[in-house]
């Protein structure tokens, strides 16, 4: 099944739950859509292999839906990290933690990292 490709603001303030009280909460919007841009940029530059811009000439293969929702998690992984560098986060009551630099779920649906498939050159 295909997806439009690139994922959207919505999407990610979708999956990150972002609403306010009276509905969409636009404080962060500039900032997520920075993030949310240069998530899609990584993924197309590390996913070369598929065809986002619909080229008759182009790879076979079109963006899917765990392409785009792996996407939107790594937007929303870089965006929680940028508050802080040493990648510990405030929980109130319950401390700190940290976030991760490098999430499996996440590599998986976009098939980089440990998760890419092999390339013949």
């Amino acid at each position: 099944m295909t997806t439009a490709w690139p994922p959207d603001l919505a999407l990610l303030k979708l999956d990150m739950h972002q609403q306010g009280e009276s509905g969409a909460d636009d404080r962060d919007d500039a900032q997520l859509q920075l993030v949310l841009d240069a998530a899609v940029a990584y993924v197309e530059r590390k996913r070369s292999d598929v065809n986002y811009t619909g080229d008759p000439d182009g790879p076979i293969k079109v963006p899917t839906q765990d392409l785009a929702l792996g996407t939107v998690r790594l937007a929303w992984r870089w965006h929680s990290r940028r508050r802080s560098p040493d990648a510990l986060i405030a929980m109130a009551e319950q401390g700190n933690s940290r976030v991760p630099s490098f999430d499996a779920d996440i590599e998986k649906m976009l098939r980089v990292g440990r998760h890419a498939r092999a390339v013949v050159a």
